[in-house]
């Protein structure tokens, strides 16, 4: 199946980081990492909210105008 990563893949995906970021970046990859994973389920979970744009008088007198 695609969506399976085993350990193996795991360590290869581990290597390949610690090879292009460096010892000293990987706590900072792992955070950013976290960080974005957290910010993901929590959009996830809330409801959808419309997008409204500000009213401005200038743009409704360009249109009629």
């Amino acid at each position: 199946m695609l969506g399976d990563i085993g350990l193996p893949e795991l360590l290869v995906i581990f290597i390949i980081v610690l090879v292009l970021f460096g010892p000293g970046k990987l706590p900072d990859v792992g955070k950013a990492i976290g960080q974005a994973l957290r910010g993901f389920k929590k959009a996830l979970q809330e409801p959808e909210k419309p997008i409204a744009g500000p009213h401005n008088e200038k743009d409704e007198n360009r249109s009629s105008g």
